[in-house]
């Protein structure tokens, strides 16, 4: 027996089929619970980006088979039709219209019968009541109470509904008196058709402050990649560059490769070696005072400020020293003090001679 179907909801069909046409972005969304007065309100605040058309469940169904052919994968849609389903379309980011939703629901209080939106937890904490039936009242939905300060106090945290589990009509009662509303009142977006593919409301919500730490986190972490493999890019070339620069300056410090960057340091670094030696082996340096005059004959010994000018010209290339230098150079030697001849000791015929 085939059933008549009036022109008034065959035009309403083919209405919603031009609109899922007409339209990149479809969602699903469910009214359940919205009383009438918050639906108008939320209907006026999204208008400028967003239409949303109301139906009955059997005829959306018609209208998204009459475009499937048109519009593919839009078949998928008619799995995400939950509880009161309406269709919102609109052209914008799907990310940015969830967010629309979300900002534009409000809180109530849970009512007996109803699925719970996410998950209903009691928090540790006074009541506000004083002792009295209350006590039993809590304690038959789960909760563990005691007396604080001669108020009613909750003493530990405690799950009473999971999300998607039916909220009975006793912990309805406990949550309305402890002004708890676990309710959102608002349009419930169950999923989003875009470009062939349903997207769920799971996915579209984002907690945009760890979405930015995410991303941060990410890129701090590919830079760090980056430079320890040596991976060039325009971005990390000078840090590439400062990074080979200052190994290669550790390089040459380890290995003594005389350059003018490490010279000084390698120089410094002698110097301190050689203090620390002659504090070890408790030498004791001639002052300048008590050395003799060295004679005109005798080439002058280059003072450690002359050693280092001549370490870095050579180090830069300029005026290197040949061999025969270098040979003198080492054999330099401090002038040793002069010994002093000893005194001639007069014989007896002399001391004799003398006397007379």
């Amino acid at each position: 027996m085939k059933t008549h179907v009036s022109e008034k909801k065959k035009e309403e069909v083919k209405e919603l089929a031009n609109l899922i046409l007409k339209y990149p972005i479809i969602g699903s969304v469910n009214l359940e619970n919205l009383p009438a007065p918050q639906l108008q309100q939320i209907r006026a605040k999204i208008r400028d980006i967003a239409f949303l058309r109301m139906a009955k469940r059997s005829l959306i169904k018609l209208a998204i088979e009459q475009a499937k052919d048109k519009k593919p994968g839009i078949e998928k849609l008619i799995d995400e039709l939950k509880g009161m389903p309406a269709l919102i379309f609109t052209d914008k980011d799907p990310f940015k219209l969830c967010k629309l939703l979300d900002k534009n629901k409000t809180t109530a209080p849970a009512k007996a019968g109803q699925t719970a939106p996410k998950d209903i937890v009691v928090q540790k904490g006074s009541t506000g009541f004083p002792p009295g039936p209350i006590i039993s009242e809590l304690s038959s939905v789960g909760l563990k109470v005691g007396v604080e300060n001669g108020k009613v106090a909750v003493k530990e945290d405690k799950l009473l509904v999971k999300e998607g589990e039916v909220i009975s009509e006793k912990i309805a009662d406990v949550l309305g008196k402890l002004k708890i509303e676990p309710m959102e009142i608002g349009l419930n977006l169950i999923a989003v058709y875009d470009n062939g593919s349903i997207i769920p409301k799971s996915v579209l919500t984002i907690n945009e402050e760890e979405y930015f730490n995410n991303i941060t986190t990410a890129a701090s972490e590919s830079i760090n990649l980056a430079i320890e493999i040596a991976y060039p890019t325009k971005e990390l070339i000078e840090q590439l560059l400062v990074k080979a620069f200052n190994e290669a300056k550790t390089l040459a410090l380890e290995q003594n490769i005389i350059s003018d960057v490490v010279i000084e340091k390698m120089l410094a670094q002698a110097e301190s070696e050689a203090k620390t030696l002659q504090a070890k082996a408790k030498i004791e340096l001639k002052s300048e005072e008590k050395k003799e005059e060295k004679t005109e004959e005798k080439e002058a010994i280059p003072s450690a400020e002359e050693l280092v000018q001549k370490t870095k010209e050579f180090a830069e290339g300029k005026k290197p020293p040949t061999a025969t230098e270098l040979v003198k150079e080492a054999e330099k030697e401090v002038p040793k003090e002069e010994k002093k001849e000893p005194e001639k000791v007069p014989s007896a015929h002399e001391l004799a001679e003398k006397r007379k």
